[in-house]
């Protein structure tokens, strides 16, 4: 355990942080999820809508630095392909 008061302040920004980063990352694989179950039962509006809602979170997601712009690049990338192969 930390005896500095600036080390202690430090571990409970950084839990703060990890707990918001828990649920931005949670919401971001459920809603790819949602696109995933919408282009497999062959729902284009339905998985097209889930994918606006996909890149709105993966968007948000690295503006407040939660992930890599890689990441979400490559993300978006994964689920922009499976909607595609319903056209």
């Amino acid at each position: 355990m930390a005896n500095i008061k600036s080390q202690i302040k430090r571990n409970k920004t950084n839990e703060k942080a990890r707990l918001r980063n828990k649920a931005a990352k949670s919401a971001i694989r459920t809603s790819i999820k949602k696109v995933k179950v919408a282009v497999e039962a062959g729902k284009k509006e339905e998985a097209e809508k889930a994918l606006l809602e996909a890149y709105r979170l993966i968007d948000k997601s690295v503006s407040d630095g939660v992930q890599h712009k890689n990441t979400a690049a490559r993300q978006k990338s994964e689920i922009q392909r499976l909607v595609n192969s319903l056209k």
